[in-house]
């Protein structure tokens, strides 16, 4: 809508929008007497081009106005003035230029000193945040860049993957690229790498459906962990949310790095791959009260972040502030974010950090009602898209597993949690003699989780099944530390989780290839790590894979390596036979997803008969072939599991998934079921690379190593 056609108290889109003669800019400042937006030359760091320019209009708290001969390229900034009482969450502060929230286009870095907060502090960034500070900020702040939206995007088609056909790849835009030998050197850690040729064939090789990038949202560093020396690698400490982060891209331009961003997905596509973005609208980088003021709190603390009685931040994700969804131009600003990314980069969904922080109501509580997910549930542009919740945050009541309304697909904890248990901490205690959780809970994970998931008809894809992400121990480390090792992130050991049911089968860490002893404790993790690469690629629901498992990529044992842009989080693609074994394993078991629509199921199990001879769709039975009864499955004892998939009213294939979870051998009985001759075997843990599938073998006895899965396709006289 031009100047021209606009109602005069209509303000315009807000933002930076460029129109004839210039661009029209609107920024909300609810509270504010006055915003100027700041206006600087290229180059410009140290604010000595600085020209102002007030806003003169104002609607229901948006400030808005004309900015003649602005365009692309332009670099800028804001500044706001208003009252100042902490007491009652104002703190606008003149001296500090502001990011606008809707800049699509962020150059520079946060330059951590007493000039970026409102209130004085000292060299160590501590002071009275009740008093208004007086330094301006100018040179320590990024500059807002004004982009163009006409990138060409040819024919471009979303893959819109039906969720039960998915299989994630959990990523980072750096990590995967950063030492791959066949990325030129200038394309590594950047946009332009992620979809390199190489990489491309290695995620169609692995069955990749979707790529759900940690955040490439605008961001920066924490204070503190700058002082330690060290980055902010995840990106979860947002600065602007309409901004892809400039570093990741090859060009220093910001109009280059946009359309790197939207080069990407434009490749993937090309491949079928979808684009997830992992979003973090929960909180920002300016952290508590006691932090820096870059941009919201700034424009209108009280309006963006949960504040109490006294001014101070209600904190629902241990980051010190959180986003106040509750407010109308807040949850605008994020509805606003989603879709810029959907209709102008083309991303297919989004994965919600802390997503209960999300949706927690006027009481504080979390409520699946919530208006921001409602208006998610019914937009016409984003309810077509993926969307995944992490259901958990950080404050009271915060675990909601299993609570989100449809369509959100939602990370399943409960899954990754019992199948650490099943194969790696009861196992490590039978070898000590102690016992362990019995197998209930295993089988409720594997058929879907549909105590978690099924009501109002959400079904097993409801369910994003995972054993490792990027918070966490991968794979590799699950089977080698007892214990996390997180001292190179410079917080005593202090952070990350304690509660790992990860076992290191006898020995702390890497072993010594070359020494003898070591030799079985070797084997053991490799077929753990197998075991726990199947049990996620075979379970009903979507399977997620924390990018590098299937290589066995190993953090030393870190499971928080946020601060570690290094050879800690990158990939090693420099492969010993053994991951290339587990690399072709990973592959044959997202090939066979693929080819069984049994493991692929979209509704949930009934347990009714499907077929005439009376067999059901999903049966049950314990090492002795028998029928798995109330009191065997109450059993802690029980250590083996029998999964047959009935493939009869899917026209596939069934199959017979075989869990030991004994650490010795031992015989387990391939039960009688009408019409079935036999059964092929198609897969064994035990065994380090796929091979053809075994000979027909009756039902009955089979010889089985000790902890393993083995996968048998039922074979009938047809």
């Amino acid at each position: 809508m031009s100047p021209a056609t606009r109602p005069r108290d209509l303000p315009p889109t807000l933002g930076m929008t460029l129109v004839e003669g210039g661009a029209e800019f609107a920024v909300y400042a609810g509270h504010a007497d006055s915003v100027e937006v700041c206006l600087f030359d290229e180059g410009d760091t140290d604010g000595s081009t600085e020209r102002r320019v007030p806003l003169v209009e104002r609607t229901h708290g948006t400030w808005f106005g004309f900015l003649p001969g602005v365009q692309a390229g332009q670099r800028y900034g804001l500044r706001a003035d208003g009252p100042w009482r902490p007491q009652e969450g104002l703190r606008y502060n003149p001296h500090k230029l502001l990011l606008d929230p809707y800049a699509r286009a962020v150059e520079g870095e946060v330059r951590w000193g007493p000039e970026v907060y409102a209130h004085p502090v000292n060299q160590q960034l501590r002071g009275d945040d009740v008093i208004r500070g007086t330094l301006d900020s100018a040179g320590a702040m990024p500059r807002c860049v004004v982009v163009r939206d006409d990138f060409d995007w040819g024919d471009d088609q979303h893959p819109h993957t039906p969720l039960a056909d998915s299989v994630v790849y959990e990523a980072h835009v750096r990590n995967i690229t950063m030492l791959h030998p066949e990325v030129p050197e200038h394309l590594r850690g950047t946009y332009a790498g992620l979809c390199h040729p190489a990489v491309i064939a290695h995620l169609k090789a692995i069955g990749v459906t979707a790529v759900e990038l940690l955040p490439v949202h605008a961001f920066t560093s924490e204070p503190e962990v700058v002082q330690r020396g060290l980055v902010n690698h995840w990106g979860y400490n947002t600065l602007g949310f309409f901004a892809p982060h400039a570093r990741y891209a090859s060009t220093p331009d910001p109009q280059g790095a946009l359309d790197e961003f939207k080069g990407m997905v434009r490749l993937l596509h090309d491949e079928g791959i979808e684009v997830i973005l992992d979003v973090v609208y929960n909180h920002t980088a300016e952290q508590s009260r006691q932090g820096a003021s870059l941009s919201w709190r700034g424009l209108d603390n009280r309006a963006y972040y949960r504040l109490d009685e006294r001014g101070q931040d209600i904190d629902v994700t241990g980051c010190g502030n959180t986003l106040d969804l509750r407010h109308v131009m807040v949850c605008k600003m994020v509805l606003d974010s989603l879709r810029y990314w959907v209709q102008e980069c083309h991303v297919d969904g989004f994965r919600f950090d802390l997503a209960v922080a999300l949706g927690r109501g006027q009481n504080d509580d979390f409520d699946p009602n919530h208006p921001f997910l409602v208006a998610l549930r019914t937009d016409p542009v984003l309810s077509r898209g993926k969307l995944v919740a992490e259901p958990w945050d950080v404050g009271i009541h915060g675990w909601r597993t299993g609570q989100f309304p449809p369509p959100f697909a939602e990370w399943n904890d409960r899954f990754r949690d019992a199948v650490r248990t099943f194969w790696l901490q009861d196992l490590g205690a039978q070898v000590h003699g102690q016992e362990g959780h019995g197998v209930r809970e295993l089988a409720t994970r594997l058929a879907g989780s549909q105590d978690l998931f099924g009501a109002r008809d959400r079904g097993p894809v409801a369910s994003v099944n995972f054993v490792a992400a990027h918070d966490g121990f991968t794979v590799a480390d699950l089977t080698a530390y007892n214990a996390k090792h997180n001292g190179p992130n410079g917080e005593g050991n202090r952070d990350g989780t304690d509660g790992n049911r990860s076992w290191n089968h006898g020995v702390e860490g890497p072993t010594d290839p070359l020494d003898l002893t070591h030799v079985e404790v070797g084997t053991a993790r490799r077929r753990s790590m197998r075991n726990l690469l199947a049990t996620t690629l075979l379970a009903t629901g979507v399977p997620m894979l924390n990018a590098g498992d299937e290589l066995g990529r190993s953090q030393d044992g870190n499971n928080n390596p946020y601060c570690q842009d290094s050879e800690v989080s990158w990939f090693d693609w420099g492969l010993d036979d053994w991951q290339e074994d587990l690399l072709a394993t990973t592959q044959f078991l997202t090939t066979l997803r693929a080819e069984h629509t049994v493991l692929r199921q979209r509704t949930f199990f009934t347990g009714r008969p499907v077929h005439e001879d009376g067999s059901t769709d999903l049966a049950w039975f314990g090492a002795d072939g028998e029928p798995m009864e109330n009191g065997r499955w109450e059993d802690p004892s029980t250590r083996t599991l029998l999964m047959f998939l009935n493939g009869a009213c899917l026209q596939d294939r069934s199959l017979l998934l075989v869990l030991r979870g004994d650490a010795e051998p031992g015989t387990v009985t391939l039960p009688t079921l009408p019409g079935l001759t036999g059964y092929e075997l198609l897969w064994d843990s035990t065994l380090e690379r796929p091979c053809h599938p075994g000979p027909l073998l009756p039902p009955g006895a089979v010889e089985v190593g000790g902890a393993c899965l083995q996968v048998y396709r039922a074979v009938d006289p047809t």
